[in-house]
This record gives structure tokens, sequence and C-alpha cells, in this order.
């Protein structure tokens, strides 16, 4: 049976995605939006490539639900709201109707999830790997988007969730027997590449994040080297209790029979946790709002005047990692 031309495909496929008036049931080459009064727009964009981002096999819907969740997690980290967003899609020569059925299917679901709507985006096909990329769009207070230039010295730090378990869960994916070398169950190993797979993006934070943060980024790259950018965007510097950094069952497993692992711990990417620095006074108060939003957050460590990131050891020792993040380009 003949694979659908673009026009079909969008009706058939996207268009049923596309409840949102501003979407226009994807007749026009544009969506139409009016931001609500006393708000401001927030606008962010990932992409996602086969090979780099994720691997080639991977489930269709785990595919774009990452590609959806990782944009997520950008307007989280500013205390956005998430309600939109557009979608481009590479399609190589060899796409098969059934594969994007279910590809839709993922999104449907997460857009049922996170409570946004597609308005719009392009399908092409592509002589190189598939290729997804997204533009998710939120909105937040006038005046209370929060930036990475707003950390002050005396800062509490705080991690949501866990880290380093999406990079064990990507050497899993990569390498044979490591579980069986690490001594991990089927059901560790599985949480540990479902971390790496399908993103949670903590958009429950986003409203304690807006009424208490001086300043948060999502950990994509490593959780040293994102909390780096932040502190160099806000000029100021930082110690982190290595004892303190939030660690799944699994990663304590994995470091307990393996010490090495834990530069890639802290530097590993692909967590999609926020990082966030808040001021002492209200620290008590931001505690209370994640709590009560169903998020776990914990202080790792404190910013300080303009210096470097120093990730201590138990001793007080600071840490040599070398790498201090992963890369994707």
């Amino acid at each position: 049976m003949p694979r659908p031309g673009e026009t079909e495909l969008i009706a058939r496929y996207f268009a049923p995605l596309a409840g949102d008036p501003a979407a226009r049931d994807l007749r026009d080459d544009a969506a139409v939006l009016s931001p609500a009064p006393g708000r401001d727009l927030v606008v962010t964009k990932d992409a996602l490539v086969a090979g780099v981002h994720f691997f080639a096999d991977d489930a269709p819907a785990a595919i774009a639900r990452k590609a959806l969740r990782v944009n997520l997690s950008d307007l989280a980290a500013m205390g956005a709201d998430a309600e939109r967003y557009l979608i481009a899609l590479a399609l190589p020569d060899d796409w098969r109707e059934d594969w994007l059925k279910a590809f839709v299917t993922g999104l449907a679901e997460d857009q049922e999830i996170f409570g946004v709507s597609l308005i719009g985006g392009d399908t092409v096909r592509t002589t190189g790997p598939l290729t997804v990329s997204i533009t998710a769009l939120g909105s937040v207070p006038e005046g209370r988007a929060v930036s990475r230039s707003g950390a002050r010295p005396g800062d509490r730090l705080y991690v949501s969730g866990t880290i380093g378990d999406a990079a064990l869960g990507l050497i899993l994916r990569k390498t044979s027997g490591r579980a069986a070398a690490w001594g991990l169950d089927a059901a560790a190993a599985g949480f540990l590449i479902d971390r790496y797979t399908l993103p949670q993006p903590r958009c429950g934070l986003a409203a304690a994040l807006r009424a208490h943060a001086g300043a948060a980024m999502d950990v994509s790259d490593g959780l040293v080297g994102d909390l780096q950018k932040l502190f160099e965007a806000s000029g100021v510097g930082a110690r982190i209790e290595a004892a303190r950094i939030p660690l799944s069952a699994a990663a304590a497993q994995i470091l307990d029979r393996d010490p090495a692992m834990r530069a890639t711990l802290f530097t590993g990417g692909d967590d999609y946790e926020i990082v966030c620095a808040v001021p002492e006074t209200v620290a008590a108060g931001f505690e209370r709002a994640a709590s009560a939003a169903g998020a776990t957050v914990t202080q790792i460590g404190a910013a300080t005047d303009k210096g470097p990131l120093l990730v201590l050891d138990d001793g007080g020792d600071a840490l040599d990692l070398k790498e201090q993040s992963y890369t994707h380009f």
C-alpha cells in the first residue's frame, strides 16, 4: 500500500493532536497565538537526532515522548507552565506508516499527561538519520521567568530527583554484560535504561521555582557542567558536597561496587532534573512547595563569592573531575 503524501499524513496523524484553536486544524501555514493578559511567553527548542540523542531502534513512541519531554524540562526550569508545541519531523527514506502511527501515539499520551497541544510543524524526507525537532511554548506571570543569572552568594543549591541514572542507563544500553558485572537485577537495570530512554520533566516544580528560586536550569549535560554554566551566568562560585548528591538505589549499588563511576554519575548527561539556587530566607518555603507538588528536592551545597565550582569529598577535598559535562555535539 502506498504511503500517504504530506497533506494526507498531516490530516491523518497530526491534525488529531491539534485541538488548540491556535492550530487552526493545521490547515494554515502558521498558528495564531494571543498570550493571556499579564503573562510572558516562554519558548524553547531542542532537536534530537538518531544515533546522537537516541538509538535508531528505540520504540517510536519513546522517541516521540523523549523529544517532547526534553523541551518541557526547559520550560519547567524557567518556571513556565507548558502549553503548546510545534514539531518538525525529518523522516528517512525507509519510514513506515506503522512506525509513524506509534510515534504519534506517544505524542498523544504525553499531551494527555502534560496538558499540552500540537499547534503546527513540518514533515520532510531526509537522506540522513531520523531527526525530531520540537519547539515548546509556555507562559509565566509577567516578569517572573527564572533565569540562570540570578544566583547570589549564600544561596542554597538544590537538585530534584536523582542524578546519574541516565548516564548509567546509556552505558547499559550500549554495553552487553555490564548489568551482570555491576550485579544488577533486571528491575534495577530496566530502571536505569528507562531513565535514559524516557526523561521525567519536573513540570510540577515550575510554580515553586518562580516563587522561590533566584536561578535554575535543567540538567541535560551533567550536573557539574550545568552547574558551572549557571554559576558563570550568575557570576558566583559554589561548593558542592559529593555525599549529598542524591542517587537512586541502583546508582548507589553501582558506585559501591565500582567507585570509579562517581565521575560518570556527576558529569553524565540526560538527567533532565532541575538544579536551582534558592535564597536561604525562602529555602524552607521552597522545600514545602516542592513537597506539595510531589517533587523531591535535595540541598547539595551553597553558592559562594565568585570563584571555582568545587565538588568536595567526605574529607573536604576537591574532587578532580577532568570532564565536567557530557556533550551531544
